[in-house]
């Protein structure tokens, strides 16, 4: 079966192969972009992505054009995404980018693993700076990704970061934008911060990886929890537990591509394409009828950061 863009369900799209040389490598050593799937029967919006990222795809590092990819994704029910800056070049590249496709809007911030180093080397505050002014961009929706990551920082960076997060909070708060929060092994004090500051209006809890306590406090807060693809992986039992008692209203779906890519193709590099595969397994887990499903998280998503036709 394929539509008018050419798709057709268990190929790899074309603007993720690699020249006809490397197609092998590709096509048989598993290293390689995933078959697409079957397209979902409502459209969504990956609300984290990553399109400067370079995936290694077996061929050499090959990188999508930005259009091809956004082409491959509409042609499996992915409508629009957010592209999500996390230092200062790829912010750069999100504002450009947003200027070249309708289909994307962006998020822009300096990642909590780099606060540390910016603080030391005393860029931090003109980094800063600059973030806000990128933010003044129309089609600039979020702050993001911004938070705290106590696994790959130790405690000599936690000021620096905690410093970080208010100041986003901040820049978010005073823009009326979304904020897209990092969270890995913070759970408590990335929730600690946000009352002390005072949350933005929308709070987006990117690639969700609390457990049902932390997806209450989302529920009483009003915070939206964004599922990638942990969330499909067979051992994740606290995702899967956190996803039942997750208000419906409150849901995103993401990939956070190239990496976090959802089973049975764990381990390859991820795409924007890639989201049905998330998408089935929510409703699966949740016994949720697909469409309905599909639906209300394009509602959510553009409660979150408005419309997509907008300048």
């Amino acid at each position: 079966m394929s539509n008018r863009s050419g798709f057709v369900p268990g190929s790899i799209p074309a603007a993720y192969l690699p020249p006809a040389e490397d197609a092998g490598s590709v096509r048989h050593k598993g290293k390689g972009y995933p078959p697409a799937p079957e397209p979902l029967p409502v459209p969504v919006m990956d609300n984290h992505t990553h399109f400067d990222f370079p995936a290694d795809n077996g061929g050499g590092g090959f990188t999508a054009a930005l259009a091809a990819a956004l082409d491959a994704a509409e042609a499996a029910g992915v409508s629009g995404a957010v592209q999500v800056g996390t230092d200062l070049e790829s912010s750069r590249f999100t504002a450009a980018a947003v200027d070249s496709d309708p289909r994307l809007l962006g998020a822009v911030a300096i990642h909590p693993n780099d606060a540390p180093v910016l603080a030391g080397e005393g860029t931090l505050e003109p980094a800063l700076a600059e973030i806000e002014a990128l933010a003044a961009h129309p089609r600039i929706r979020a702050i993001g990704e911004t938070g705290l990551d106590y696994f790959r920082t130790g405690e000599d960076g936690r000021e620096q970061q905690h410093y970080s997060f208010r100041r986003h909070i901040d820049i978010a708060k005073r823009l009326g934008l979304a904020l897209q929060i990092h969270d890995r092994d913070a759970h408590d004090d990335v929730v600690r911060l946000l009352k002390e500051e005072g949350a933005p209006g929308t709070v987006v809890f990117h690639c969700f990886s609390g457990d049902t306590e932390l997806a209450r406090i989302c529920n009483d807060n009003g915070w939206y929890m964004s599922f990638s693809g942990t969330v499909t992986f067979k051992n994740s039992h606290n995702l899967h537990e956190a996803l039942a008692v997750a208000d419906r209203e409150l849901l995103l779906v993401e990939t956070d591509a190239p990496f976090l890519t959802p089973h049975p193709h764990r381990g390859r590099p991820n795409a924007s394409y890639m989201v049905p595969y998330t998408v089935r397994s929510m409703a699966a887990r949740l016994g949720a009828n697909l469409s309905e499903l599909g639906a209300q998280l394009s509602a959510n998503t553009l409660r979150a950061y408005g419309s997509w036709a907008e300048a």
